[in-house]
């Protein structure tokens, strides 16, 4: 009774709102380069039922939106987000396959989105409806955000909320659906719809649990699993009981890292709406750098160069307590240890689970703890298997190097997410890191005197040191000494009849990149704008609120960025340019005007 007053409580609420003097989303969303409408499978659902929105865009042609969140600059790639009413639950939006799009300024290859293409958004009516006679209809707006580029421009559009009416009726005929979802790798075909929509939660689990087993081959848990699997075996040599037992702990501790995960995931949803993102860490250029560099010392582990010893605080080497509170460090250890390498697993579980209820999804979270901790209880519990394993030899050592091969090739391919600006400096730090390692590994070992052994690994560290902070933060590297957006600056230096020069970019404009590296890292041109005296401005219109975005569009008439323009003394209209070659119309420009010294030194 509870829940069907909570469940009428929201849709009398829902009903109030519904009447109040505010305009709907439109049904149509419409721009002179996208048009954007929204389709239903099927015209009335009932309680309890699947089905699906359809978002088409028509995009005009050499126009396309960014399709990666980790390649897309700023974060802008396109994001659906439906509004979730207390009876409806949308699952992650479908999207279609993503082209290639070659950059030509940056020489860079972009996933995109352009033409016509079709989001797909799933979703499920509650079985919990309160009993009625009529049709409820629900109004569910849908945002819709994303820059839309060109290779001349890009632009961030208010497209507002796009609106469809979900009508639910416990006698609706489901029989005929207006369209179904695509099946995987057939983008946009037809296929029946229950085979994509409707599959078992028990096929579901299983998968995460599969997602578990495999995160136990990721090369990053790699360089620890000898050692952690022979020191457990090896504290419970007393006896079976203690063996069963000292794996179980380790198991524990695998089990926390995904208990921490689902607490977390827990807390986001209910205090902040809010789901945890697997993955947004990669969109951290400090954290990919990080784990790349990580990466690079775990090779050199693999290769010999340096040992790692276990804690004592982890091995628990001594008291059975400490032993065991040791185990759960090291089923922790491993677990974090797996997720550098594991992106593409965890994300696709995460994203099943948390479009799911709460309980669903912190069972599904925890099913893959499980089943990356199954084998280590395996192990454990019969030693004996150990034994069955090939023995020593050179083999082992000729695979672990092989592995260090394998753990390098990840560590570029996270160097290749960074900004281009910050993938040098990470290469040679990581190349003078790796003489650190060295320095600290081969140099000096335990039994060298303390005063050499400390000595050099200080050298070591002080050079490591140096090196992140010369290489690893972002390079500075602009020619211009551009200004904040200032109108009363710009005003000031107009009346003084002092030349003004204003460049509008974006963080997440790639096109706005490429001026900067063809137009103003020319010398030639930002000499010319030293010399000239001229105010040089950087319109940052990044954020919708910002001043210059909304000069951009007010004062100046532009849709969209990269602009430059150029106010020279004596013209009512600023001379602009807009797209990325005009580097010699600009200097050309620029040599026109007077000196500073002839402008009366102004600037």
């Amino acid at each position: 009774m509870q829940k069907k007053a909570f469940f009428i409580l929201c849709l009398i609420l829902v009903c109030a709102v519904d009447g109040l003097a505010v305009p709907p989303p439109g049904s149509v969303i419409k721009s002179d380069i996208v048009t954007i409408t929204a389709e239903q499978q099927y015209e009335t659902v009932t309680p309890g039922s699947d089905s699906v929105l359809a978002i088409h865009f028509e995009l005009k042609k050499d126009w396309h939106f960014y399709a990666s969140a980790e390649t897309a600059p700023g974060g802008m790639n396109l994001k659906i987000n439906p509004s979730f009413p207390g009876y409806i639950n949308f699952s992650e939006p479908i999207f279609p396959e993503a082209e290639l799009y070659h950059d030509e300024a940056l020489g860079e290859e972009l996933e995109v989105f352009s033409g016509d293409f079709t989001v797909f958004l799933p979703f499920t009516v509650s079985q919990d409806m309160p009993e009625t006679e009529g049709t409820w209809n629900t109004l569910v707006p849908i945002k819709i955000e994303g820059a839309v580029c060109s290779g001349a421009q890009c632009r961030v559009p208010d497209f507002g909320d796009l609106g469809t009416v979900i009508k639910i009726a416990p006698d609706a005929v489901m029989a005929e659906p207006g369209f179904v979802l695509p099946e995987a790798g057939e983008h946009n075909k037809a296929v029946l719809p229950d085979e994509q929509l409707a599959y078992s939660t028990w096929f579901a689990l299983g998968l995460a649990f599969l997602a578990g087993l495999a995160l136990n081959i990721m090369p990053c848990v790699w360089p620890v699993l000898p050692l952690i699997v022979m020191r457990i075996v090896g504290q419970a040599k007393e006896s079976k009981r203690q063996s069963i037992t000292m794996g179980l702990a380790f198991c524990l501790g695998i089990l926390l890292f995904f208990a921490s995960l689902s607490a977390t995931n827990i807390i986001l949803r209910i205090f902040y709406g809010s789901v945890l993102q697997w993955g947004d860490q990669f969109r951290n250029p400090a954290f990919v750098a990080g784990m790349s560099l990580l990466l690079v010392v775990l090779a050199l582990f693999m290769f010999g160069v340096f040992t790692v010893g276990v804690p004592s605080s982890i091995a628990g080497k001594s008291e059975a307590g400490k032993g065991y509170r040791g185990a759960v460090g090291m089923g922790f250890l491993a677990a974090i240890l797996s997720t550098p390498c594991s992106f593409g697993i965890l994300a696709a579980a995460f994203a099943w689970a948390q479009a799911q209820p709460l309980l669903s999804a912190t069972i599904a979270i925890m099913v893959i703890g499980v089943g990356m901790a199954l084998p280590y209880a395996v192990l454990t519990s019969m030693p004996g298997l150990l034994k069955r394993l090939p023995k020593a030899g050179r083999w082992m050592e000729l695979f672990k190097q092989a592995v260090g091969f394998v753990l390098l090739v990840i560590a570029i391919k996270l160097i290749t997410a960074l900004p281009e600006t910050r993938r040098a400096g990470v290469l040679y730090f990581g190349v003078i890191l790796a003489f650190c390692v060295w320095m600290w590994g081969a140099w000096v070992s335990f039994g060298s005197k303390p005063v050499r052994r400390w000595l050099v690994r200080i050298i070591a560290a002080a050079l490591a040191i140096s090196a992140g902070l010369t290489f690893l933060p972002a390079p500075a590297g602009e020619l211009v000494d551009w200004q904040g957006y200032d109108t009363n600056a710009i005003q000031t230096a107009l009346e003084q009849e002092r030349p003004v020069l204003i460049k509008f970019t974006a963080d997440w404009c790639l096109s706005c990149k490429a001026v900067e590296k063809v137009v103003y890292s020319r010398e030639d041109v930002a000499r010319l704008i030293e010399q000239k005296g001229i105010l040089a401005i950087k319109a940052d219109t990044t954020g919708k609120g910002f001043p210059a975005t909304l000069a951009l569009k007010n004062i100046y008439n532009e849709l969209g960025v990269p602009v430059s323009m150029l106010f020279v003394p004596g013209r009512k209209e600023p001379l602009k340019w807009r797209g990325i070659l005009f580097a010699d119309e600009l200097k050309k420009s620029l040599e026109e005007l007077r000196d500073r010294e002839q402008n009366g030194g102004k600037g």
